[in-house]
């Protein structure tokens, strides 16, 4: 392969702050003006898991079977499982430029724990539980990159009220990351050098009220006001630093795997529920009780709710469920019936919301895996869904599981820099054209089950 492409992943990173303010982030905004730029639509759903692997397969997560990091087991009312490497099925881009003989570099791609065997070395993600597990392929990179560096730092806890020791995790969680990153793509070979930074997400949950005038909890004049420009701009000198190891014929796409904004609230879809009759509890629980805790009759209930950056609904139906009652003729006419008041739901001031909901079977060519009966995004997904119960509104100003100031938004962004093709061009794209542009770029066909454009075409 003549060619290497570098892959410098910004978790949540909006355009309205990477494009729309490029002139703050001197290194981003050289790569602006010679390079293709604009928004790029992310996944359904539009999270972390499965968002990075949908970018990285170029298959969509109803292919992939992964509709968020924690998925219902089946059709029983208690068990769930959570995603992990090992759930991908799907051969992603250093699968195929292994097979050309070619070598990647993957650093901290969710969801990478369990790590697995690459042509390259692998470091594992922000999942991994702790740096006591095996987090790196092979494993005797382990013992390299912590003789040098130290334990590696995969996250941090970030909704909690100490807003000081957030911040100074994220810096040595990322100033760390990059130590670990320069030295990885001086000394190891690769093709394909990708990694994901996933203090951008950490520090926009963290702060983001404090910057956004039009955030319902924003105050004027606080000292956090310049939390987030500030690390962007921290994040921007990295970056140079890390190109200024990078040989003149690199490719480099910088990309996020969805947006982020403000958060308006939480709805609480369990308490809906319980008003319309479709969720039936035994008793009223304490306020911000999981929904796991809560004694439901389940011979009475037609559909309950997780909460999340979107909601997913699942029907209790006869046959499938234990305890379902919804015939299975009915089904459909229950479902349709549902998600037709769910598009009715109003704000807390009777404003009309922007709410999507989706059918995942019929939504995606091929649905596979332990898919909801729904999937609600309220409001555009400025509204998150609360989950929990034993509230005395369905409107929550907050997170119902800590402290959280953003949400997701279904659009990212990103920067694709050709030193042999330089030119300044805005275009817009979809995650799924990230990985045929990979493929083409380095001389590797590219499979026809992508549904991806290349994105120079």
């Amino acid at each position: 392969m003549d060619r290497k492409f570098l892959i410098i992943g910004l978790d949540s990173a909006p355009s309205e702050i990477v494009l729309d303010q490029r002139d703050q982030f001197p290194v981003l905004r050289e790569l602006i003006e010679s390079g293709i730029h604009g928004r790029m639509r992310s996944s359904d759903p539009p999270i972390t898991i499965p968002a990075w692997m949908v970018m990285s397969t170029g298959k969509d997560a109803g292919r992939l079977g992964l509709y968020g990091f924690r998925h219902r087991s089946g059709y029983v009312y208690d068990k769930m499982w959570i995603a992990t490497s090992q759930s991908v099925k799907e051969r992603a881009i250093w699968n195929l430029i292994g097979d050309h003989g070619g070598q990647s570099c993957l650093v901290s791609v969710p969801p990478s724990y369990p790590p697995f065997a690459v042509s390259g070395n692998l470091i594992s993600c922000f999942i991994t539980p702790d740096n006591e597990k095996e987090y790196t392929y092979p494993r005797e990179l382990r013992q390299e990159i912590e003789a040098k560096f130290g334990p590696y730092v995969f996250d941090v806890v970030f909704r909690t009220e100490d807003r000081d020791q957030i911040l100074k995790e994220i810096y040595d969680m990322t100033a760390k990351r990059f130590d670990v990153l320069n030295y990885l793509i001086r000394h190891k070979p690769w093709d394909l050098f990708m990694f994901v930074e996933i203090g951008v997400d950490r520090v926009q949950h963290a702060f983001w009220k404090y910057m956004d005038r039009a955030h319902h909890l924003y105050e004027p004049g606080n000292r956090y006001e310049n939390v987030v420009l500030d690390y962007y701009r921290y994040l921007d000198r990295k970056i140079g630093d890390l190109l200024a190891n990078v040989g003149q014929e690199t490719v480099v796409l910088v990309i996020s795997d969805h947006g982020a904004k403000r958060m308006k609230g939480a709805f609480c879809i369990n308490e809906w529920l319980i008003e319309q009759g479709d969720l039936v509890i035994k008793e009223k629980p304490k306020p911000q009780t999981n929904l796991e805790k809560v004694p439901i009759d389940w011979a009475r209930t037609k559909a309950w709710g997780w909460g999340g950056y979107y909601a997913r609904l699942f029907l209790n139906v006869e046959g499938r469920e234990p305890q379902g009652i919804i015939k299975a003729d009915d089904y459909e006419k229950e479902r349709d019936a549902l998600a037709e008041r769910i598009r009715d739901i109003r704000g807390p001031k009777g404003e009309k919301w922007n709410t999507l909901v989706i059918k995942p079977n019929e939504y995606f060519e091929e649905a596979r895996g332990d898919y909801p009966d729904l999937m609600v995004y309220f409001d555009d997904l400025y509204w998150r869904s609360a989950g929990t119960l034993g509230y005395e509104t369905r409107y929550l100003l907050e997170n119902d599981t800590g402290p959280d100031d953003a949400v997701h938004a279904q659009h990212g962004m990103y920067i694709l820099y050709d030193p042999r093709h330089k030119r300044r061009l805005a275009k817009d794209i979809d995650i799924l054209d990230v990985a045929p542009t990979v493929l083409r770029t380095l001389g590797i066909p590219v499979p026809a089950d992508m549904k991806g454009k290349v994105i120079y075409e």
